[in-house]
């Protein structure tokens, strides 16, 4: 039995269904595929919201496919665990796709990303830079990079502070679409500022980072003691910080927030 708990007939079945000789093959950009493959990955990948369970209507109309179709492969595929089915019907994707993002996650070096950026953050400010994940209402610092240029160890497991606290917080709810005149100006503006709001004694502007497609996938924020952020100081650190958001989004850009979360374990 393989190391992830298949079963070895469960994996041939889905095998045997993703070499069909009743599926065309296709020609795409010079390469091969075999359509049943392409089905069903179309399916893994419908998984691309903040859902858990996608009903089968749901995975038809975004796979464009018949639901008989979407099914059959689905049951195939639960039986090899990358899908699960709940007793309404609706799927969610199962611990053999996740053992493959695991083994992708391994490979996938955040710091090799995200350090020289925060790194010339910091050392164009003199100032601490940071970077912010996010889930559910919380976010969290992964990675950060004081005034001297030294990076400390990644955070990926500890404090978590509340999004509507601070400006590394805030940037995130504008970028989702909260509503409200406040998110509203952050939009506008693309940065915000904030001066002892979470913490009486810390200073910071912050703007988000979005991925392919503007996916939000977190924050990057300048931060620094109140008594010397003043708000024309952190006006000036606003066009460096908003360029750092943008090269941390273009480095990411391909990376699912899933992953990124991953590396973070509140």
């Amino acid at each position: 039995m393989p190391r992830d708990g298949t079963k070895p007939e469960a994996t041939a079945g889905l095998k045997q269904l993703l070499n069909e000789p009743a599926e065309a093959t296709a020609k795409s950009a010079g390469h091969e595929s075999v359509n049943a493959v392409a089905r069903a990955l179309s399916i893994l990948t419908a998984f691309d919201g903040e859902e858990l369970y996608l009903p089968l209507a749901e995975l038809a109309r975004r796979t464009e496919m018949h639901k008989p179709t979407v099914l059959r492969l689905a049951r195939t595929m639960a039986a090899a665990r990358f899908l699960v089915r709940r007793e309404d019907g609706a799927w969610r994707l199962g611990p053999a796709a996740g053992w493959i993002g695991s083994r992708y996650q391994a490979q996938f070096d955040l710091d090799a990303d995200i350090e020289p950026i925060l790194r010339n953050l910091s050392t164009s400010t003199g100032e601490r830079a940071s970077f912010f994940l996010f889930e559910g209402n919380l976010r969290s610092c992964l990675m950060r990079c004081d005034g001297s240029g030294e990076i400390q160890s990644p955070i990926r497991s500890g404090e978590v502070f509340p999004l509507d606290r601070g400006s590394s917080g805030r940037v995130i709810l504008a970028a989702l679409g909260e509503p409200g005149d406040l998110n509203e100006r952050i939009r506008r503006q693309g940065f915000h500022i904030t001066r002892g709001e979470r913490n009486a004694d810390i200073a910071s502007v912050a703007a988000a980072v979005r991925g392919r497609h503007g996916t939000v996938l977190g924050s990057v924020s300048v931060s620094g003691p109140v008594k010397r952020m003043t708000t024309a100081v952190l006006r000036q650190h606003a066009p460096a910080t908003l360029l750092a958001a943008r090269q941390i989004g273009e480095a990411l850009g391909a990376v699912p927030a899933a992953a990124l979360r991953a590396t973070w374990h509140p």
